[in-house]
């Protein structure tokens, strides 16, 4: 089974969605959105996360989250299992509440966050539940236009920042942003989403792919972190190993002889950058079979846990590899 691509870093932000099993309902009084906005403010508390927008609507709910720890997932965890169990044990019921794994779009600030909010807050006026935003209890919008006591738990600051200095101007424009617009024509922010989870510029796509995803090796259950990871050439590897090491790019080739780390090393980067098949790369190194390929980055893989010179090496031609 297909699993998600998580990324997470001190000072991400995130637009988190969860649903309900085959879209059930996942809150059917008033009191089932109490206690889960309980859990949340207890979660803010526990893992120091902030929720700078959310939305309840009946089978589903978004957050727009920010991390000041790389936590998300330990985050999102408690709160969906302590609501679960909530949910569960007042109607005498089993099995899963929510249809799997959450889903969570990494988002780049700037005008991304600004967007995404009015998107969220709109949801309420999309699905038809009221005529006025101001008249659904259970999203911030109301706290973010002064209309309601800001819960202590809800981070509204730093969005309003961008609508005004003074506190009633920032309100008044952060309500004319939202509720100007036409909800029938307004996009999804998320339309041109990277790889089915970032959300952000060229520029902020290829900062998360190089740092996050570009050393991370291939899971099958992750299909999209292959699609996503940087994808470097083979010739640029053996080049830059060769450079390290003072040999030449025929040596690093062909096969045959002992103890050849550099032809060793570019093997393993090769695998672990290229997105090439294990017989793809036997075909550039002399011919060796997928298997062999396997069994040298395997090796390389060990030997850079033990010995500490040969991981700063690899280290080291990592970083002008991936930054060439």
């Amino acid at each position: 089974m297909a699993r998600p691509l998580r990324v997470e870093f001190p000072g991400a932000f995130y637009h988190v969605i969860n649903r309900g099993n085959a879209r059930q309902k996942i809150f059917l009084t008033n009191r089932d959105r109490e206690k889960f906005l309980e859990c949340v403010e207890e979660a803010v508390e526990r893992f120091s996360i902030k929720i700078h927008t959310y939305c309840l609507m009946d089978n589903h709910y978004h957050f727009l989250v920010e991390t000041p720890e790389p936590n998300l997932s330990k985050a999102m965890q408690w709160i969906n299992v302590s609501y679960a169990v909530y949910f569960n044990l007042k109607r005498q019921r089993k099995g899963h509440l929510f249809q799997g794994r959450y889903k969570s779009i990494l988002v780049e600030e700037d005008e991304y966050l600004k967007h995404l909010s009015r998107y969220i807050h709109l949801n309420p006026m999309r699905a038809k539940k009221v005529e006025s935003l101001v008249k659904y209890p259970w999203s911030s919008y109301p706290a973010f236009i002064g209309k309601t006591k800001i819960p202590s738990w809800l981070e509204v600051s730093w969005l309003l920042s961008q609508f005004g200095r003074k506190k009633n101007e920032a309100n008044k424009n952060y309500k004319e942003f939202v509720e100007n617009v036409d909800v029938d024509e307004l996009q999804n922010p998320e339309k041109d989403l990277t790889g089915g989870f970032i959300l952000g510029t060229p520029d902020f796509v290829t900062w998360v792919k190089e740092t996050f995803l570009s050393s991370r090796p291939d899971e099958s259950e992750i299909p999209q972190l292959k699609v996503l990871k940087p994808m470097i050439k083979i010739e640029d590897i053996i080049k830059a190993v060769g450079h390290e090491f003072g040999c030449s790019q025929e040596s690093i080739l062909k096969k045959g002889g002992k103890k050849n780390t550099a032809r060793d090393i570019a093997i393993y980067f090769s695998r672990d950058l290229t997105g090439e098949t294990g017989k793809r790369l036997g075909e550039h190194f002399d011919e060796i079979s997928g298997a062999g390929i396997t069994m040298r980055y395997n090796h390389i893989s060990r030997e850079v846990e033990r010995n500490t010179s040969l991981r700063e090496c690899v280290n080291r031609l990592r970083k002008r590899i991936i930054n060439n």
